[in-house]
């Protein structure tokens, strides 16, 4: 979005990243190596690594090298609440404003996400499935609602949720179910398609962690 700032645009190419697994979680960002990377000064990407530390996807000393932490792989019901009740707000607001521009550029990340799933790209899906939403989010305008989305995003084990067999394609669905809501500017099914696809997620998460207790 052209009125970003230069450490608001690295911030949101990390952030994606670290969901993404292209920066596996523990790995350590250096800020010399990503402003080479992004041929960039060193000044926004250190801004950058500090909105990322304020937000929780990283810690230690963004100089010598910050660490991703991990997802939280016991992320709370409480986090679950305050998910559905901040993009709640976000799908409401993007609905009043939303155009038949935004809708076509959603719908050609809804496609590149299920290719990326049917082609076994994992990574990649969950990169596409961030911009997804952030694009989504964005045309609401409201900046700080999606400041403490992605804060909970940050704690939220994506990658977990999306390793689960069939999860994929329960959420092709369920990105087009959202995307056709917008289109009839339906707002009470824009976010009853998005709380259904939120706790979809959950209800996945919960299943892996009670596997797993119970091995």
């Amino acid at each position: 979005m052209e009125y970003r700032t230069k450490e608001e645009q690295v911030a949101d190419y990390l952030r994606e990243r670290i969901i993404s697994g292209v920066f596996p979680r523990g790995s350590r960002l250096k800020q010399a190596e990503i402003a080479e990377q992004l041929r960039l000064s060193i000044t926004p990407v250190r801004e950058a690594l500090k909105l990322l530390e304020a937000e929780g996807y990283i810690s230690g000393d963004s100089y010598r090298g910050a660490r991703v932490v991990p997802f939280d792989a016991g992320a709370s019901a409480e986090i679950l609440q305050l998910r559905l009740l901040l993009e709640s707000q976000l799908v409401r607001a993007a609905i009043e404003r939303i155009t038949t521009k935004d809708i076509a550029e959603l719908r050609v990340l809804a496609d590149d996400f299920a290719k990326s799933f049917e082609s076994g790209d994992r990574a990649t899906a969950r990169g596409v499935n961030y911009r997804f939403h952030r694009q989504l989010y964005d045309i609401a305008q409201l900046p700080q609602t999606l400041h403490f989305v992605q804060i909970l995003w940050a704690r939220y084990p994506f990658d977990l949720i999306n390793s689960a067999s069939g999860r994929g394609e329960h959420a092709v669905r369920e990105h087009e179910e959202i995307l056709q809501a917008f289109a009839s500017g339906d707002a009470s099914a824009a976010m009853l398609a998005m709380r259904k696809h939120i706790e979809s997620g959950w209800t996945v998460l919960k299943s892996l962690s009670d596997s797993a207790q119970a091995e």
